[in-house]
C-alpha cells in the first residue's frame, strides 16, 4: 500500500493522508496536527503545501509520483523571481564587492541558504509523507548541481566565498599531570 500525501486546494493549511491500495480503491484517514509542533515543523508544513500548489497549478497539473529533479528545478527557478537578495551580474561595476556604495540595477533573488534549507526541508517532508528516498525528487543530482551552481554565483557576485565550516572540537579536558621524577643517573641500575 502506497500513502502520499496530497494537499487540499481550498486550504493550503490543510494536509490529509490519502491511502492508495494495490486495487485502486482510497480511504482517507483522519489526520491530527501537533498543537506544539516546532517552527522548523511548521515551516516543513507550509514549504509542503506551498509544493503542492505548484505541482497543482502546474500545465498540465503533476502528480506528486510523477515529479522529479527537473519539475523541482523548475519550482525553484520560480521561486527565485520573489528572492530579496541582490546578486550582481558579471557586468555591473559592484560585482565582486561584499558591500556596494550605491544602488545598482542587478536582479533579485533568492539567497543560496535559503533554497538550501528549503530543499533540505521538503526532502524530509516528501519522504515522511510517503515517498521512497530512492525516488525523491529534492534528493536529485540535477538538484544538488544547480544549487551549488547558485552557490558558487553567488559567492563570486559578492565577492564573499562560501567555505565549509570546520567542525569544533569540544574542549578537552585538561588532567592535571604530576611532574615525572627526574631519570635515573646513567650508569645507576
Amino acid at each position: 500500500m502506497d500513502s502520499i500525501r496530497e494537499t487540499d486546494s481550498s486550504n493550503s493549511e490543510n494536509v490529509s493522508l490519502i491511502n492508495v491500495s494495490n486495487n485502486g480503491g482510497t480511504s482517507i484517514p483522519s489526520s491530527s496536527s501537533s498543537p506544539t509542533a516546532s517552527r522548523y515543523e511548521n515551516q516543513k508544513r507550509r514549504d509542503w503545501n506551498t509544493f503542492g500548489q505548484y505541482l497543482k497549478n502546474h500545465r498540465p497539473p503533476l502528480s506528486l509520483s510523477r515529479c522529479s529533479g527537473a519539475h523541482v528545478l523548475e519550482f525553484l527557478r520560480y521561486l527565485d523571481q520573489l528572492g530579496k537578495t541582490k546578486v550582481h551580474t558579471p557586468i555591473c561595476p559592484f560585482y565582486g564587492h561584499p558591500n556596494p556604495p550605491a544602488p545598482c540595477p542587478c536582479p533579485l533573488r533568492q539567497a543560496w541558504g535559503s533554497l538550501d534549507a528549503l530543499i533540505g526541508r521538503l526532502r524530509a517532508a516528501f519522504e515522511e509523507n510517503g515517498g521512497k528516498p530512492e525516488v525523491n525528487p529534492f534528493g536529485a543530482r540535477a538538484v544538488r548541481l544547480y544549487l551549488r551552481e547558485v552557490r558558487d554565483l553567488q559567492s563570486k557576485a559578492r565577492g564573499i566565498s562560501y567555505e565549509k565550516k570546520k567542525r569544533k572540537r569540544p574542549p578537552t579536558q585538561q588532567i592535571p599531570t604530576l611532574p615525572m621524577p627526574p631519570p635515573p643517573p646513567p650508569g645507576a641500575s
